[in-house]
């Protein structure tokens, strides 16, 4: 198991951009794909973005695709989520998660952040 923070949310005007970062404890980080999810009041958790534990590949919800980008950084830990042109219906918690294998699913991931807040005002 590894523990991830989440931090970087807040709140930004539509158009802005926001930058997420979660950070993993442990020595094995590297050995752990990464993902992205949210979930918005009353709506089921959804999948942003993923990535595999190289950062060779990675996947994007269609919703996001082209707005948001997942990077990672395996020497520090942290994973990342930049986020641009920040729409309104982007408000959401987003979480980090992890597994051990490259998935988009949710219940591919085994480890859980408690999330930070994104708020998107109009």
């Amino acid at each position: 198991q590894v523990q991830l923070v989440e931090s970087g949310g807040g709140l930004v005007q539509a158009g802005g951009s926001l930058r997420l970062s979660c950070a993993a404890s442990g020595r094995t980080f590297s050995s752990y794909a990464m993902g992205w999810f949210r979930q918005a009041p009353g709506k089921e958790r959804e999948f942003v973005a993923a990535i595999s534990w190289s950062g060779g590949s990675t996947y994007y919800a269609d919703s996001v695709k082209g707005r948001f980008t997942i990077s990672r950084d395996n020497a520090k830990n942290t994973v990342y989520l930049q986020m641009n042109s920040l729409k309104p219906e982007d408000t959401a918690v987003y979480y980090c998660a992890a597994s051990l294998l490259i998935a988009t699913t949710i219940v591919d991931f085994g480890s859980w952040g408690q999330g930070t807040q994104v708020t998107v005002s109009s």
